[in-house]
């Protein structure tokens, strides 16, 4: 694969050296046709799909080809948009990564009405960042376009705008999308953005069927990462809705390593929000699919595992595993997270003694004798709100705060206005 994105580069290269010795756009009929726009465009497509294929060394050959294809639709002769596949490519271009300048030059030189202004306008508004205020004219064209070259791209771009306002609408242009465009990074950036908007809207069945279509197809892409984390979230925050079956039936396509890896986080996540039946789970399963070699995971799950085990009656054991995993062998937050897991261990088996099971002199109630109504000794500050009521001859003396005693008579003066109303209109308080 890498052997033939350089061949691809060599010919690009090539092309660009031949269009810089022809004169200019007056020699358009001498230009190179495998410089044409929509030819460049096909080969920037396959090299995004090589890369969420797993081809990660691609990036730098996709970095190199929106530059060209920039270079090349600034430079072209405005009759070779005449063509539409090379207005559809200028089009695809710009939602591809593309620079936005470059679709607002093309429009501004096309005299002859080669774009669509409506598609363009709108695509400028939503490079722009107002992509929501033309939510429904997008909604709009990625029907119109459905079938059409850029039919897939105007759909993930509706589907991106429409979010916001409806996110099942969001979900139909993402499959539209997806399904117009098998394969590619189309349908990997529709398939992943769906499992997010599934998560956050707690579709937890639409959820599962879209992180199973990703892990089939797209688990090398670069961007797997952020997928993992939208299913770590769908699985912790549904469980045991989403049980032990659905996670290995969605991870089932990944290798050893990445399945370990999805374990392990998903046991982290549980043991920090205190699903300790997951984390309990999660971190056997990932103990499981540890080699010999493989210290660290084994660790992270005994870790995870040990915290799970801490609220249950094996706390001693979680205590002491807890204890004897390495210090070098952990994170400084997975450290931060042991230590205190610890801490609540080792307060939950420490042993009660005499000063443990005294009255904190502090927080004590002096006995008065209205019963009714308890005096806050001085030492508690939480003594709360009592009703005021009139002290007995015999009770002890409150001395209240002067502003507070200010407050009370304030009050006492308002009722005593009102009382004095509704006597003059014949009411009785």
């Amino acid at each position: 694969m890498t052997r033939v994105l350089a061949g691809l580069r060599d010919i690009l290269l090539a092309g660009v050296v031949v269009s810089a010795i022809l004169p200019g756009p007056e020699a358009a009929a001498q230009e190179d046709p495998t410089l044409a726009p929509n030819i460049m465009l096909r080969s920037l497509q396959f090299v995004q799909d090589t890369v969420v294929a797993g081809d990660h060394s691609a990036g730098e050959m996709q970095r190199f080809m929106l530059s060209k294809i920039d270079q090349r639709l600034r430079t072209a002769n405005p009759s070779i948009f005449e063509d539409p596949r090379n207005v559809d490519a200028a089009l695809i271009y710009a939602m591809s990564g593309g620079n936005p300048a470059t679709l607002e030059y093309l429009v501004s030189r096309d005299v002859a009405g080669n774009f669509d202004t409506r598609v363009a306008d709108a695509l400028r508004k939503y490079l722009a960042g107002k992509g929501t205020l033309i939510a429904n004219s997008l909604g709009e064209m990625a029907r119109e376009y459905r079938d059409q070259r850029i039919g897939a791209y105007v759909a993930l771009v509706a589907g991106n705008v429409t979010v916001p306002k409806d996110v099942k609408a969001a979900l139909e242009f993402y499959d539209m999308a997806r399904l117009a465009a098998p394969g590619t990074i189309v349908e990997e950036a529709a398939l992943r953005r769906s499992v997010a908007i599934a998560v956050d809207a707690d579709l937890v069945d639409k959820g599962l069927a879209y992180s199973r279509k990703y892990a089939r197809r797209f688990v090398h892409s670069p961007y797997a990462s952020q997928f993992a984390d939208f299913f770590v979230q769908l699985v912790v925050e549904h469980y045991p809705q989403v049980g032990e079956a659905d996670i290995d039936g969605t991870i089932a396509f990944m290798d050893v390593d990445r399945r370990r890896e999805v374990f392990l986080r998903i046991a982290r996540s549980a043991a920090v929000q205190g699903k300790d039946e997951l984390a309990r789970l999660a971190s056997a399963k990932a103990v499981e699919l540890s080699g010999m070699e493989a210290t660290t995971p084994e660790t992270l799950a005994k870790l995870y595992g040990g915290l799970a085990n801490i609220p249950t009656s094996k706390v001693g054991d979680a205590a002491q595993k807890l204890s004897a995993i390495p210090e070098e062998e952990l994170t400084p937050r997975d450290r931060a997270l042991r230590q205190a897991a610890r801490f609540v261990a080792d307060e939950v088996l420490r042993q009660p003694n005499a000063e443990s099971l005294a009255q904190d002199p502090g927080r004590t109630i002096q006995s008065t004798p209205d019963a009714s109504t308890p005096i806050a000794s001085i030492g508690n500050d939480a003594a709360g709100s009592a009703d005021i009521a009139p002290q007995s001859a015999t009770s002890a003396s409150v001395n209240l705060d002067p502003e507070f005693q200010t407050f009370v008579e304030a009050g006492r003066s308002k009722l005593s206005a009102i009382d004095d109303l509704l006597r003059e209109e014949g009411v009785k308080p």
